[in-house]
């Protein structure tokens, strides 16, 4: 299992609590970075920093008939733009793998590899009702409750400009971070946070969390659960089952 997997499948999470939540308003005041154009090769150089690339040639035995259906909703129209019929069919092909590459910044060959990572480890499975990948809630929240700190344990490091992370995250704040604590954040030059810079599951997660408010809390929780103290860890955990059962 390699870490983006982690962000692959709160994505998916994010996404099916989005459909069964349908018409109420977004989480408020979740920024923490500026709404200015891009900083010029942001996640890139992060990657660079960090020394991670993204790696298509890495190979995986993958089962056929998963990835055909995982492709189906792709266009066939090749670089051209997605086309649609209804929202039914977008919200479908969000769930493709070009829809999830666009969605969280990691390469399409790579979302293919992860899915399949996923579907033999129980953590993911195709949807019987419309073939697509949706998370298995119940394992993932295991994985995430009892074991996330030791299968990718984080430390935190320098002083940095980035996204607020685990208690310093909108979905935390006030909750039981002490004044002058220092905050942990992923590294980002558009971030509005100073603090220690902790590695994120990939390096796409600051452009990923942008566009998706819910997958940034997921990933706040998740952090919080593998760097935090107890207390700390028990009240993300129990927020992050909440939202996990909505799926």
């Amino acid at each position: 299992m390699k870490s983006q997997d982690i962000l692959l499948l709160l994505k998916l999470v994010s996404l099916e609590i989005r459909d069964r939540e349908a018409g109420r308003p977004r989480i408020d005041g979740w920024q923490d970075w500026e709404l200015e154009s891009a900083a010029p090769g942001g996640s890139a150089l992060l990657a660079q920093e960090l020394g991670w690339e993204d790696r298509s040639d890495v190979h995986l035995k993958a089962s056929p008939s998963a990835m055909v259906t995982l492709s189906r909703a792709e266009s066939p129209r090749g670089e051209g733009e997605l086309e649609y019929s209804d929202a039914g069919e977008r919200n479908k092909a969000e769930f493709s793998v070009r829809g999830l590459a666009d969605s969280t910044g990691i390469s399409k060959s790579q979302v293919s590899l992860s899915l399949q990572r996923c579907f033999e480890a129980g953590l993911a499975k195709l949807d019987r009702r419309d073939g697509v990948p949706r998370a298995n809630a119940k394992a993932l929240g295991e994985l995430l409750i009892h074991g996330i700190r030791y299968v990718f344990p984080a430390k935190p490091g320098e002083v940095t400009r980035g996204i607020a992370t685990s208690l310093g995250a909108p979905v935390l704040e006030g909750k039981l971070m002490s004044a002058g604590e220092i905050v942990p954040v992923w590294p980002d030059p558009r971030g509005n946070t100073k603090g220690a810079a902790i590695i994120p599951f990939a390096p796409s997660v600051p452009n990923a969390v942008r566009k998706d408010s819910r997958l940034y809390a997921l990933l706040a929780l998740t952090d919080a659960i593998r760097i935090g103290q107890p207390r700390e860890r028990n009240l993300a955990s129990e927020m992050l089952e909440s939202m996990l059962k909505v799926t």
